[in-house]
């Protein structure tokens, strides 16, 4: 049964791959024996994360910024330069603004949506041929929209656009597994819970917060990174061929019990 997750000698994208979830989902496809580009809008981090995972497989580090469609539009260009075709893009970079309703500025809106929303729509549109190419009979390229907890309950964080962003991708996801199947591409989004990644560093600061956190998940404790690898692993290998449009929740039960 190994076969069912096995992505040997494909070719993977995760965007923010540098650290946090993406690092965590990049080794995961290195030590999977895929050959994955990973990428940051720091150049130093990302090639410093590259050179680690390189230990491991194959993993190119590119600096990127998803801030803006023309810095999507970017790298999708970078990749079709030089890879005839893409198995798998993790859309996983992603940004968030925290603040009391009174004060959360209007600036928080339109970069967030940006990051979180239109720059992977941009990357799948503008890597459509490449995608196309790497699907096959049974075995369709793969889309993976990184969502979030917040995008689906309604957490106490004050994180208005980024709540909001992330439930438009999960939405996003649906629309493109309708209009991209028949061209041999699957469309998924896992949302994940809570990782202890730069986004939960200020609960994790406070023993008595993360406790509390912890409490809540039915499972008991924070996500750890082979919870969100499987789970990335099951969604680009032959496994989960039969899968388009889904959301795949990795928080412990929190969402959904």
């Amino acid at each position: 049964m190994e076969h069912l997750f096995d992505i040997r000698g494909k070719v993977a994208l995760v965007t923010g791959g540098g650290q946090g979830l993406g690092r965590m989902i990049a080794e995961a496809f290195v030590r999977a024996g895929a050959k994955t580009y990973v990428t940051s809008r720091a150049a130093e981090t990302v090639e410093a994360a590259a050179r680690e995972m390189s230990a491991h497989g194959a993993c190119i580090g590119l600096a990127a910024d998803m801030s803006t469609p023309e810095g999507a539009t970017a790298l999708a260009q970078r990749i079709a330069g030089v890879e005839p075709a893409l198995h798998v893009l993790v859309n996983n970079a992603g940004k968030t603004f925290g603040a009391p309703i009174e004060k959360f500025p209007d600036k928080a809106w339109a970069s967030v949506m940006s990051v979180n929303v239109q720059a992977p729509f941009t990357l799948v549109r503008d890597l459509l041929p490449l995608l196309e190419r790497a699907g096959a009979s049974g075995d369709p390229a793969r889309v993976i929209n990184i969502g979030s907890l917040a995008g689906s309950t309604a957490e106490r964080l004050s994180a208005y656009s980024y709540s909001a962003s992330k439930a438009a991708i999960h939405h996003l996801t649906r629309v493109l597994a309708v209009d991209l199947a028949p061209r041999g591409i699957a469309v998924n989004t896992i949302v994940p819970g809570y990782f202890p990644t730069k986004m939960t560093a200020h609960i994790r600061a406070e023993a008595d917060k993360e406790a509390a956190l912890q409490a809540r998940v039915p499972l008991g404790r924070l996500g750890q990174a082979n919870d969100i690898a499987g789970a990335c692993l099951f969604l680009a290998g032959p496994a989960s061929a039969y899968i388009t449009g889904a959301e795949l929740a990795v928080d412990g039960g929190l969402s959904q019990c």
